[in-house]
C-alpha cells in the first residue's frame, strides 16, 4: 500500500493556490464514476478538461517475494496484469470520456487528455503495457474524430519516467536522471490548454518534454526535461 489521501492531496493543491474538492472514486467501479459526473453536474455541469491518468499493472512490477519482474517474458507475467491494465486504464479512459464528452459537447467546447507512453509504439519489455498503451491511442484518435463538430478535442500526451510514488518504489530500478515530477504534467497541461489551435491537433500524440519546449514550460526544480524519442524511451 502506497502513503497518501485525499485530504493530503487535497492540502498540497491548495497550499499551492488551487481549489480542490475530494471525490473517492475508484475508477473500476462504473457506478463510482457515474456518481463523479453526477457531483459536478450538481457543482454547475461545466466540465472543461478531463485528464484519464487512473491505471492499473503498476502493482506487478514486483513478485510477492519482492523480485523486480517488470521485464519478464508474457508468459512469466501474472495473468491479472491483463485485466488490471484494460480495467483500470483503457476502459476507465473510456468510461470517463462517455460521461465528460456529453458534457462537453453540449457546451461545444473542451480537452480530453489520456496519458499513455512511446510503448504503444515499440515494444518497451512489457507485452500487456504496451498493447493497452496502443489501444489508449486509439481511443484518442477515434474519439478525436466523433467529438471534432463539437469543438472537443483529444490527445495522448506522453510523459517521460514521472516520479510518482510507484515509480518512485521502483527506483532503484530505475534511470530517474531525465525524469518528470508529476507536477511537470500538470504545467505543461496547462500551457497546451491555452495554446492556440488545439483543435489542428486534436487526435494526435503529444510528448509533455516537447510540447513544454514548444510552450516555454520548465519542471518545478527549474530542470527543462529532455524529450525522449521513439528509439530511447524504448
Amino acid at each position: 500500500m502506497l502513503p497518501g489521501s485525499l485530504a493530503e492531496t487535497q492540502r498540497e493543491i491548495e497550499a499551492a493556490g488551487g481549489t480542490c474538492i475530494p471525490i473517492r472514486c475508484d475508477h473500476s467501479v462504473d457506478a463510482e464514476v457515474h456518481g463523479l459526473f453526477e457531483a459536478i453536474a450538481e457543482r454547475g455541469g461545466n466540465l472543461d478538461l478531463l485528464v484519464n491518468a487512473a491505471w492499473g499493472g503498476y502493482e506487478t512490477m514486483f513478485s510477492a517475494d519482492g523480485t523486480y519482474v517488470w521485464n519478464n517474458k508474457f508468459w512469466d507475467q501474472p495473468l491479472a496484469q491483463w485485466d488490471t491494465m484494460f480495467d483500470a486504464g483503457v476502459r476507465a479512459a473510456w468510461v470517463t470520456s462517455h460521461h465528460a464528452a456529453r458534457m462537453m459537447a453540449a457546451r461545444r467546447r473542451g480537452v480530453i487528455i489520456n496519458l499513455s507512453h512511446w510503448a504503444a509504439q515499440a515494444y518497451a519489455g512489457n507485452v500487456c503495457y504496451g498493447v493497452a498503451k496502443a489501444a489508449t491511442d486509439k481511443l484518442t484518435a477515434y474519439c478525436a474524430q466523433d467529438l471534432r463538430e463539437f469543438g472537443v478535442a483529444v490527445f495522448s500526451l506522453y510523459p517521460g519516467i514521472v516520479r510518482t510514488e510507484r515509480v518512485m518504489f521502483a527506483a532503484s530500478h530505475l534511470d530517474l536522471s531525465n525524469s518528470e515530477s508529476p507536477e511537470f504534467q500538470g504545467r505543461v497541461i496547462a500551457a497546451l490548454i491555452a495554446s492556440e489551435g488545439l483543435m489542428d491537433r486534436s487526435g494526435s500524440v503529444l510528448v509533455s518534454a516537447s510540447i513544454a519546449e514548444e510552450l516555454g514550460v520548465v519542471d518545478v526544480d527549474g530542470r527543462q526535461p529532455v524529450p525522449l524519442t521513439l528509439e530511447e524511451a524504448t
